[in-house]
């Protein structure tokens, strides 16, 4: 018998697979197709030839380490001790899967804020929980009142994403105060707060809960390297967490991954002297302004993109279609692959809306935006 019944193969691996049966350009998944900066490859050429092949301790690299600690200070004003409350984790999910699997018991309830990315319920279902699938707004903003209502006493965990993968919508400084004021009624749920596109927003400055003092001492942030860097087949995330709660994650992280990738530890390590996290995002503003310029003159209605790299769009004014069939014909007729938002809800509520990812270069926006363009 099945753990997980009503999983079957993820949108994602079924548009790539459209996507090079077809040859379409892939607009789907969200990894960048431009070159890696020179500095962090000439960085791992370099590190290849040291003594940096083996184990490293399970928490992390030391070294990396104590940079992501100058990282959080920097960017936040946070500080934390890096032996108890920093993990480096082999990417984003393997941080979310084993802080789910290490928080969550048997009968607890999880909130998952929807449209949601498809790796949260798994390891709630998996620890023999109840995901609680609660929707934002029809304009992606939370609906508080709604997700007071979802909160009970076996509620042990709200997961939130901000920035927010695949709407690109971010959270306000009212909607943490809520946020707050929510969990004082209930002071034993735990925040999981996916970060991963924390150095990716545009006019808005991302506001993260390392800088909400009433959050941290419970709160649990992901962080990705992948992203911030456009490595995402290193697969080098973060968690950052209470000494408490650490303990607890760290239990199952040594007999899940135990040490990660040791010459890529390395390689960020030594990279984060040379880079500013600064530039990550003006890079993919400049992206997604082009994009949006780009898609101007087609039927497509662009919705705004606040923060990651990806850009939803109302295809509305050109087909009644449901996203997931809109979405198969836009690859065997048009030669792009997108994402549809359906897939990221529980219900599969179908808006009309899809997903482009615009982490790519300007040849590949220009080529897609061509084919969008005469739909």
């Amino acid at each position: 018998m099945s753990k997980l019944p009503n999983v079957s193969t993820s949108i994602f691996t079924v548009m790539s697979q459209m996507a090079t049966e077809y040859n379409a350009i892939n607009l789907s998944q969200g990894f960048p197709n431009f070159p890696v900066n020179e500095q962090l490859t000439d960085i791992v050429a370099r590190l290849a030839k040291e003594n940096i092949h083996q184990y490293t301790p399970m928490s992390g690299y030391p070294e990396l380490l104590s940079k992501i600690a100058v990282l959080l200070h920097t960017s936040y004003g946070r500080i934390v001790t890096p032996e108890t409350e920093l993990l480096v984790t082999a990417g984003a999910t393997q941080g979310i899967f084993t802080t789910i699997l290490a928080l969550v018991k048997a009968n607890d309830e999880v909130i998952i804020l929807d449209p949601s990315y498809d790796c949260y319920e798994a390891p709630v279902l998996l620890s023999q929980a109840t995901p609680v699938r609660v929707a934002l707004n029809d304009d992606y903003t939370p609906n508080w009142k709604i997700i007071a209502s979802a909160c009970s006493s076996k509620t042990k965990m709200i997961i939130i994403n901000n920035p927010h993968n695949p709407t690109g919508k971010i959270l306000t400084e009212a909607d943490f105060k809520t946020l707050e004021l929510l969990l004082e009624k209930y002071p034993d749920i735990v925040l999981l707060s996916d970060e991963v596109y924390e150095y990716i927003t545009f006019e808005e400055k991302h506001i993260s809960a390392h800088s909400r003092q009433n959050l941290i001492n419970r709160c649990v942030m992901v962080s990705s390297f992948g992203k911030s860097f456009h490595v995402t087949g290193w697969k080098i995330g973060y968690l950052v967490a209470p000494d408490c709660l650490m303990k607890e994650i760290k239990k199952v992280h040594q007999f899940l991954v135990f040490s990660v990738n040791s010459i890529c530890q390395a390689a960020i390590s030594a990279y984060l002297d040379l880079v500013s996290t600064a530039e990550i995002g003006k890079l993919y503003q400049e992206k997604r302004d082009y994009f949006r310029q780009l898609l101007k003159n087609s039927r497509f209605e662009l919705m705004p993109c606040e923060g990651t790299y990806f850009q939803v769009v109302s295809y509305s004014a050109i087909s009644n279609e449901n996203d997931v069939a809109f979405c198969k014909r836009l690859i065997i007729e048009h030669g792009v692959a997108a994402i549809p938002i359906s897939t990221f809800y529980a219900n599969g509520k179908d808006l009309k809306l899809i997903r482009f990812c615009f982490a790519k270069d300007n040849a590949t926006l220009e080529e897609a935006a061509k084919r969008l363009c005469v739909i």
